[in-house]
């Protein structure tokens, strides 16, 4: 235990009173879809949300590391604007309901019935990074950038943590989402290679569109566009995972993409 000679007396006060919430009971309200960010508790210290068969698609950069906040600073900034706001901008543009930036990467959120759009969605992202984002990152600087992509889908816990808006102090509070799917699907992007899409069994079992399982087709004929492999790590709570490394054709894609999303 802390002694009271031991830190700050402001410390102790706030390690004390959150000892304080945690002995006291969680209540949980059950949801089957991610409801409105305003909505998610703050000023209840022991309420949850639990959202049911949430999918994450997360996406970041690889080969971060090339660029160099103070040797660099512009061409960094400029190259994580392109990234972040058009990852932003397309999981927006699909319909998802919850964005967040997580590190250099971003992850979007959606419910059990968006399946198809969750993956249309991380397909038109890779079809920017591949067709150009990296060329242009390569062309003008030199760097050999691409991204990650990881698909999970299960039951989440959501609250927001942090202090209530005052005047004019800053608003320090977020979401934070407990639960396996963020993890799981930043740790598939991690095991990706550059501009591949990996997703897990339990996720790429729900994908229910043609358009999204085989190929339109071009340049060598219909083909299955998925290989699945073990994960042989106990770093996953699931043993298959497939991975999807085609790009919305250059003839076909917009037309099999809308009729994913519009389906």
């Amino acid at each position: 235990m802390i002694g009271k000679n031991q830190v700050p007396d402001s410390t102790k006060e706030i390690i004390d009173a959150q000892t304080e919430i945690f002995k006291e009971s969680v209540s949980i309200t059950n949801y089957n879809e991610i409801p409105d960010t305003n909505s998610i508790p703050l000023e209840n210290k022991t309420h949850w949300f639990q959202v049911n068969d949430v999918i994450c698609v997360y996406v970041d950069m690889i080969n971060s590391t090339q660029m160099s906040a103070s040797t660099y600073a512009k061409s960094t900034a400029s190259i994580y604007s392109y990234f972040t706001e058009t990852a932003i901008r397309i999981f927006h543009d699909v319909g998802t309901p919850y964005i967040d930036i997580k590190g250099d990467g971003v992850f979007a959120l959606f419910n059990s019935n968006q399946v198809n759009k969750a993956l249309a969605s991380a397909i038109l992202f890779k079809t920017f990074i591949q067709e150009e984002f990296s060329p242009r990152i390569k062309s003008k600087h030199d760097l050999d950038i691409g991204s990650h992509c990881g698909i999970d889908q299960k039951t989440l816990l959501v609250k927001r943590f942090g202090l209530k808006r005052a005047g004019l102090r800053t608003d320090r509070q977020n979401e934070v989402w407990a639960g396996k799917p963020v993890n799981m699907a930043a740790k598939l992007a991690s095991l990706s290679e550059k501009n591949e899409i990996l997703v897990s069994k339990r996720f790429w079992k729900n994908i229910n569109h043609e358009n999204l399982l085989k190929s339109c087709g071009c340049p060598n004929g219909v083909t299955d566009l998925w290989k699945s492999f073990q994960t042989n790590s106990d770093k996953f709570d699931f043993d298959t995972y497939y991975k999807l490394e085609s790009n919305w054709c250059k003839d076909h894609g917009k037309d099999y993409c809308n009729e994913v999303l519009n389906s």
